[in-house]
């Protein structure tokens, strides 16, 4: 069977050309990659809930060259416990300014602003979409924060927003995806 890129006949050339320079993402994870609730243990602990497709898309990114890393405000357990599998070492908790990691993940990769794009859904990740080459925000997003993005997703935060991103990407920069059959 051969491979179909998503559809990005909706995106505006220069929003393809900023998605050509893409060669690594950072998401927000409240409202993202979950979809925003907090569920709270009798211990006090978070337990969120993460989309298998999600994480299929991260693994898919990194196996198309694109790097991928977290800056969220919360300190949650469950949260490094589902990154660290899928690959993800430029992770960053208990950041509710996030320019200072968005530098450091620039300065690590060595890559420039450009070549970065932001997943966030929230006014906390309003810096970070104004500073990348390209500002995504999930379907779910508030209304300000929309207003920066180049990309808004048609999937919600949670449900996987992450995986049509990366696809997105895919398709701009002519990638194909690797194999799925060993993903879990």
């Amino acid at each position: 069977m051969e491979f179909k890129h998503r559809d990005i006949s909706y995106l505006s050339q220069e929003t393809i050309e900023r998605a050509k320079k893409v060669k690594f993402i950072v998401l927000d994870i409240d409202g993202v990659c979950t979809n925003g609730q907090l569920y709270m243990n009798s211990q006090g602990e978070t337990v969120k809930t993460f989309h298998v497709h999600d994480g299929i898309g991260i693994k898919t990114a990194f196996m198309a060259g694109i790097g991928v890393g977290i800056i969220t405000g919360r300190q949650d357990k469950c949260v490094e416990a589902r990154m660290r599998p899928l690959g993800v070492t430029e992770y960053y908790c208990g950041y509710y300014s996030k320019l200072e990691p968005l530098s450091l993940i620039a300065k690590n990769q060595n890559i420039t602003y450009e070549e970065m794009a932001y997943l966030g859904d929230d006014i906390i990740d309003l810096d970070p979409l104004l500073r990348v080459g390209l500002p995504c925000v999930v379907a779910n997003a508030c209304e300000d924060v929309k207003q920066a993005a180049s990309i808004i997703t048609k999937t919600k935060g949670g449900k996987g927003a992450v995986r049509e991103l990366v696809e997105i990407l895919l398709a701009c920069q002519g990638k194909q995806p690797a194999p799925y059959f060993w993903i879990h």
